[in-house]
């Protein structure tokens, strides 16, 4: 007779071995643990944030020293530009004065309606322009705030004064644009005219420039030497 053997005898394997479960191990952590991971988390973080802040500030300070020494070579620039502008500003006066008292100057500065500035004025009313692009890309970067106000101070006074002595060109143009000019017999008050505008636009203000210039290249180069905060 044969014996009918159950689905568990057949498959060599008994009902606890079908149903077996596996068994996991959870890991017990205390807070303790859990406090260290956060601090760790936070302190990154805070690490990566602080080492951007200073990478960001080593550049920014590069970039203000760099528009620095490019305003200095400006100033210089515009130092020598001031020495030329001095003397052929001398010049003008001169023949300016000369033609205060020599009446055939006068007539050859105004002829058939015409004003021959180039009587008193052979290479136009200004010799030279001074620069600013520097000055301006300084502006454009806020450097305002990255210097100290002396320097800032005398930086804005320096490049305000160069400013008016451009205005010269202005002056003198509305002066010999005005119908009085083309007058023979206004042609002295035309030159006292001319001859002041230079006087209180450009020469006299000069001289001041030259000192105001030379202690802003002095300020700025030491603040470049010893750094910017």
């Amino acid at each position: 007779m044969n014996k009918i053997r159950s689905p568990e005898n057949s498959s060599g394997k008994g009902e606890n071995s079908l149903h077996k479960k596996k068994k996991y191990v959870y890991p017990v952590r205390d807070w303790k643990e859990y406090l260290g991971e956060s601090f760790l988390i936070v302190f990154s973080v805070l690490l990566a944030l602080g080492l951007t802040e200073y990478i960001s500030r080593i550049h920014e300070r590069e970039t203000t020293n760099n528009i620095l020494k490019e305003i200095v070579i400006e100033l210089k620039n515009n130092k020598k530009a001031l020495v030329e502008m001095q003397e052929y500003n001398s010049l003008v006066l001169s023949k300016i004065d000369s033609a205060l008292i020599n009446r055939t100057l006068q007539k050859k500065l105004v002829t058939k309606d015409e004003f021959h500035l180039e009587v008193i004025a052979p290479n136009g009313v200004l010799f030279r322009y001074p620069l600013k692009e520097a000055w301006t890309i300084a502006i454009n970067n806020n450097i305002m705030s990255k210097t100290d106000i002396g320097t800032i101070s005398i930086l804005s006074r320096v490049y305000e004064n160069l400013d008016k002595i451009s205005k010269v060109e202005d002056e003198v143009a509305r002066i010999i644009f005005d119908r009085a000019s083309r007058d023979p017999r206004k042609v002295r008050s035309t030159l006292i005219l001319i001859k002041d505008s230079y006087r209180a636009w450009a020469v006299d203000r000069i001289p001041g420039l030259f000192i105001e210039i030379d202690s802003c290249v002095g300020k700025i180069e030491r603040s470049i030497d010893t750094g910017i905060k």
